[in-house]
């Protein structure tokens, strides 16, 4: 099985993570939900597939090109 990284493309703050290790996803749907400048912004699936690692929860603080979360497909 292959794997896709899924990456953080700005600096924010982590809201919710909707997902779990083992929960399949299908394209555009939300993984992640971060803040940033009072702004919601979700992480949406670019692949479908299943979660394989998260490696974020509520409350961190992400810069640009943190790894958030694996998916295998």
């Amino acid at each position: 099985m292959a794997t896709s990284e899924v990456l953080a493309e700005m600096v924010a703050s982590v809201l919710s993570v909707p997902v779990a290790v083992g929960d399949s996803v299908a394209v555009g749907d939300t993984m992640i939900l971060l803040e940033s400048m009072k702004m919601e912004i979700p992480v949406l699936a670019e692949i479908a597939g299943t979660v394989s690692e998260v490696r974020v929860v509520p409350g961190d603080v992400i810069q640009e090109g943190d790894l958030l979360a694996v998916l295998e497909h």
